[in-house]
């Protein structure tokens, strides 16, 4: 019977992956399921050495940072299916092996790999209209540049904006309902109620970047939060741009340890400019904390198996950005491959209000200026060079330098 069983299981799959299915509306009426699968992706790696006073003692580093897969899967000529699977930091993995050397032999479990394996996004897109959709499931949270930028051709250094992916989530998903279209292809827009943020992970140093529940199984879903973005196009290569975020985060706290509400909001405007051989990109943004002395009381009661800092939070967030890259090899009339060299400077404070007996700490006031330049020997490919010079608040040794080489590659 067991036998029986697992050939039924084989001959449905063959059956289901070798049957043509039915398209809407295709003119013959059939069309192999290949056809209707799509798959790109981008890998990105960088080395890091660090000259910081803060830390003299930092090691310099190589990191597999990411391997992002997009598979996708047209249902029909209306309703898609799109996903993302994201290898972190070389993955993960834990192995077992006998040791025979033991006094009667031993199995030993060992974790292989410290990074992670993540489905970011898992949704389903309907669309109805050419400019006008839907998207249910797992989906992008549309707050600022590096949601949109997000891929290595998108942004100059070998990391994302620092000021963004400090105060914000990195790359931020949450699971929910976006409704999104163009008007007359100039006006861009989406609207999302998704579950909110968890408290716990707030912290001086990221704000409530750390809230991104990503520590349990189960995503709490007791507090939604609804997010908002608009951008324009005035022009042929220009963006300007708003988004906004709101939503409570006491209810999703892993524990009933809170009753007032922490309410989080947060708004950004931004403008893209790229204008060959001249790129330009700027940002700023602000955000507030509701009751934030009363999350960094609950916080400092927290296990210490949750993993979270516990460290006080501010009432307020602010950051700005601005830079700009230019192609120099377009001076030699060099069509086929690009150089950009750039600049980026940076102001953020994580701590720019705070509420109650918390101390503002003017360690988390941070000042960094960026310069670098990028190599692009293929459309796909890109090299990346950067030196950061960061200055922390107004501290006596208060100085992070860091050079970094990078490399990205999409398909």
């Amino acid at each position: 019977m067991m036998k029986m069983r697992r050939y039924s299981v084989a001959a449905c799959l063959a059956i289901l992956l070798t049957t043509p299915l039915l398209a809407d509306d295709d003119a013959t009426g059939v069309e192999h399921w290949l056809e209707r699968f799509t798959l790109r992706g981008y890998g990105i790696a960088n080395y890091y050495a660090y000259d910081w006073e803060t830390d003299p003692q930092r090691r310099n580093t190589i990191d597999i940072e990411r391997l992002v897969l997009y598979p996708g899967f047209r249902i029909s000529d209306n309703l898609r299916l799109n996903s993302e699977i994201e290898f972190e930091h070389g993955g993960t993995g834990v192995t077992m092996e006998f040791d025979r050397f033991e006094e009667f032999g031993e199995y030993e479990t060992e974790v292989e790999k410290g990074g992670e394996v993540l489905v970011e996004q898992l949704n389903i897109e309907y669309r109805p209209y050419e400019n006008l959709g839907l998207r249910a499931g797992r989906i992008k949270v549309p707050i600022g540049i590096m949601q949109k930028e997000d891929e290595p051709h998108e942004y100059f250094t070998p990391w994302r904006s620092e000021m963004e992916a400090t105060i914000l989530p990195s790359l931020w998903y949450e699971n929910g309902l976006e409704l999104f279209g163009t008007v007359e292809g100039i006006v861009t827009y989406s609207a999302l109620v998704v579950n909110g943020l968890d408290g716990t992970g707030f912290s001086s140093a990221r704000w409530i970047a750390g809230g991104h529940q990503k520590r349990f199984e189960m995503v709490s879903a007791e507090d939604l939060a609804f997010a908002a973005r608009v951008d324009v196009e005035p022009m042929e290569e220009t963006v300007v741009g708003a988004s906004a975020y709101f939503g409570n985060t006491t209810n999703n706290r892993p524990k009933a340890d809170m009753t007032a509400d922490a309410h989080v909001f947060i708004a950004e405007g931004h403008i893209i400019a790229e204008w060959e051989p001249l790129v330009v990109r700027a940002m700023t943004l602000y955000g507030t904390l509701e009751n934030a002395d009363l999350v960094s009381k609950a916080n400092r009661n927290l296990s210490n198996n949750l993993n979270v800092k516990r460290t006080p939070v501010g009432s307020a967030a602010f950051g700005w950005y601005a830079e700009a890259g230019f192609n120099v090899l377009s001076l030699f009339n060099v069509p086929t491959i690009a150089a950009d060299v750039f600049a980026r400077y940076e102001e953020y404070d994580t701590m720019a209000e705070v509420t109650g007996d918390i101390f503002d700490n003017p360690r988390w006031e941070r000042h960094t200026l960026t310069v670098g330049a990028v190599y692009r020997p293929l459309k796909a490919v890109c090299v990346k060079a950067a030196y950061a010079m960061r200055t922390l608040g107004s501290t006596s040794v208060n100085k992070e330098n860091t050079f970094s080489l990078g490399f990205g590659a999409e398909f």
